[in-house]
């Protein structure tokens, strides 16, 4: 029998293994994957010039694994996100690619610790934060304990009442709360979703690794309440690997 040659002529290499193979592409993958961040922090932690920096994520932006939103505190700067839900996918089929056996399978539900403490912040803790407070309790299932508060807070938007009674949760009762009620206090995470509130943030006991998620104040939007829809489900697959985030961590202190 002879050997077909063409039988793997058509095989290109996945787009996940085209793009990340690349070591500077993976280690901006894996900048992103902590937080989203800017092109001078990302040149910063890479040691590498911008222009080299902004060609390769340009050519991530261009696969799709990253994208990249104007900052709400300086127009002039540019916030990169990782998709990392589309990147679990392309992995997924990357493995299937080569061989079915080799498909990778969703990942189990994440062992939470107890005891871990998570905050969240925005400017007036009327939307954003609130939703994310209120997903992570309800996905963690209690088992986090989750607080959310603003630079300058206000009342909270009732589009946020209704987008979160959507996903089976009551802020009918949730208050805004001022950034200094939580000064002082230790937290695991501490997660900004407003770049302005970024700037401001404090230092908490305990040096926890800020993370910022660079999301849109859905209360700007021009659309009204589908802005708020778009958020909530952002904020929720964000949070999905968050979970997973901290079960990790608890292990690496447990180690």
């Amino acid at each position: 029998m002879g050997f077909d040659q063409s039988a793997g002529a058509d095989l290109a290499p996945p787009i996940l293994l085209r793009l990340a193979g690349h070591p500077l592409r993976w280690r901006l993958l894996g900048e992103l994957a902590r937080g989203d961040r800017q092109v001078h922090e990302l040149t910063a932690l890479l040691g590498q010039s911008q222009n080299l920096v902004s060609y390769h994520l340009g050519k991530l932006r261009g696969g799709q694994l990253v994208t990249a939103r104007r900052s709400t505190a300086d127009g002039r700067d540019t916030y990169y996100s990782l998709d990392l839900e589309r990147c679990g996918r392309l992995l997924a089929d990357t493995g299937g690619s080569l061989h079915p056996a080799l498909r990778l399978a969703p990942p189990a539900a994440p062992v939470l610790p107890s005891g871990m403490r998570v905050l969240f912040l925005c400017t007036g803790n009327s939307a954003r934060s609130q939703l994310a407070e209120a997903l992570l309790r309800q996905l963690a299932g209690g088992a986090v304990t989750t607080f959310s508060a603003g630079s300058h807070p206000k009342d909270i938007h009732p589009y946020a009442v209704t987008v979160m009674a959507e996903h089976g949760v009551d802020l009918t009762a949730a208050r805004s709360k001022p950034l200094n009620e939580f000064t002082g206090q230790p937290f695991d995470f501490v997660i900004t979703l407003c770049d302005r509130v970024r700037e401001v943030c404090p230092e908490f006991p305990g040096h926890p690794e800020p993370i910022h998620w660079s999301i849109p104040d859905p209360a700007q939007a021009a659309d009204g309440y589908p802005a708020f829809q778009r958020t909530a489900a952002e904020l929720s697959g964000r949070i999905r690997f968050l979970l997973h985030r901290i079960a990790s961590t608890s292990d690496l202190e447990a180690s």
